[in-house]
């Protein structure tokens, strides 16, 4: 792991804190793990907007949905 140094305001470093407490972790796991979970918010929203891009370019035809339709309910059929 390599060491980083960030500058917080007072009052988000004293949420950490507790929040870190709360959940009976040290400060460093905690916003770790935060930044990863952002992290991959970020990616998930990026993707979203790749898709909604391709859609918008190539909307999807009418005769589409009952084949994606059949193959998500597979096999629950």
């Amino acid at each position: 792991m390599e060491t980083v140094q960030i500058v917080l305001d007072k009052g988000l470093l004293q949420a950490t804190d507790r929040a870190a407490r709360r959940m009976k972790r040290n400060r460093s796991a905690l916003v770790r793990e935060a930044l990863r979970e952002h992290l991959k918010r970020l990616e998930v929203r990026s993707n979203e907007e790749r898709d909604r891009e391709g859609y918008s370019r190539q909307p999807q035809t009418r005769d589409e949905s009952p084949l994606w339709e059949a193959e998500a309910a597979w096999p629950a059929e």
